[in-house]
């Protein structure tokens, strides 16, 4: 029998990101969803003039919550600021004289 991917709604959840793209959503439950988090997505629609926009907010259980939301922050560093990270650990490390 298989389980259910959806965290049980009895439970406290607690929202972790919100977009108003669907397709991101998706992307950061996919995200969370492979490092074992298990997501549901509450859809918001935002009423706009030219053309309805669907988003919706994702929802983790409240344990899983700090991790979620690190692994998001890590999705959303960009190559130049992993980069820069980088480079700071490299001079914090080398500092020439110290032992």
């Amino acid at each position: 029998m298989a389980t259910n991917p959806i965290p049980n709604p009895n439970e406290n959840l607690v929202k972790v990101f919100d977009a108003e793209q669907a397709s991101e959503v998706s992307v950061v439950r996919g995200l969370l969803e492979s490092e074992g988090i298990q997501c549901e997505i509450r859809a918001i629609d935002i009423a706009q003039d030219v053309m309805p926009v669907g988003g919706g907010v994702l929802l983790v259980r409240e344990e899983d919550a700090p991790r979620a939301l690190q692994l998001i922050e890590d999705y959303r560093r960009t190559p130049d600021e992993e980069l820069q990270e980088e480079e700071s650990s490299d001079l914090t490390e080398e500092r020439p004289g110290e032992e």
